[in-house]
């Protein structure tokens, strides 16, 4: 990562750079230790953007009966000790439910100022967006195209051809139009040009549309893993 930071010729202060604390720190001492460390393998002085990466460990991942409430507070103590020390200019959470986030901003000095969640067409906790907005935490979301598996929907192909654009860029601007943060992501420089080029608006009829197309059910290969298993 270092080589490929110094590979873009882009001064550090053109950078944003975000990473997160592994969901298997729960405790200060642990996560506190986990922030030098990616520091030193990164080479920086700073980090734009922490997150602690899930509530719970993968293996547990947003089990019910046990949120990790106290392990939570413990190192977001670690991350607001990093901010008051220089080490990380922001801090958020990923994959946090309404429980989940309702810990951290009772029992924070430092308000978290993103939750990254699994939102595209077809998956949208529009209870989880709502709780966001009501505490000024932007909502960033990854997978906005739903790791691929939306290509194929026709109900959404029909309307991106509406649109004359393709699948990606209305999914893009369907996040856009809920006030989000869409992370798409390529290898691709073509596809990459593509996401970008979203300058246009979904109809507000069109959008309703959208938001109450059924539930994706499966995530192909991908689905094996925590966050796109349906839990």
């Amino acid at each position: 990562m270092t080589f490929i930071l110094k590979a873009t010729g882009i001064s550090r202060e053109n950078l944003f750079v975000t990473t997160k604390i592994q969901v298997e720190f729960k405790d200060y001492q642990t996560a506190k230790k986990s922030i030098d460390e990616s520091l030193q393998r990164l080479n920086l002085n700073y980090l734009d953007l922490l997150l602690i990466h899930s509530p719970e460990p993968w293996v547990e991942f947003h089990n019910k009966e046990n949120h990790y409430f106290e392990e939570n507070i413990e190192v977001w103590r670690a991350m607001e000790e990093a901010v008051n020390n220089g080490k990380v200019r922001s801090i958020g959470v990923s994959n946090f439910k309404k429980a989940d986030l309702n810990n951290i901003l009772e029992h924070s000095t430092i308000k978290p100022v993103v939750n990254q969640l699994l939102i595209h067409i077809g998956n949208t906790d529009f209870g989880l967006l709502e709780q966001a907005q009501q505490n000024n935490v932007l909502v960033e979301d990854y997978s906005p195209v739903a790791h691929g598996e939306i290509l194929q929907n026709p109900e959404i192909k029909q309307m991106a051809d509406k649109y004359q654009i393709s699948i990606p860029q209305l999914a893009i601007r369907y996040c856009l139009e809920l006030g989000t943060l869409p992370l798409p992501k390529s290898q691709t420089l073509s596809h990459v040009a593509n996401n970008a080029d979203v300058d246009f608006e979904i109809s507000k009829q069109d959008l309703e549309e959208l938001k109450k197309l059924p539930q994706i059910n499966s995530y192909g290969d991908s689905s094996s893993f925590p966050v796109f298993s349906g839990k």
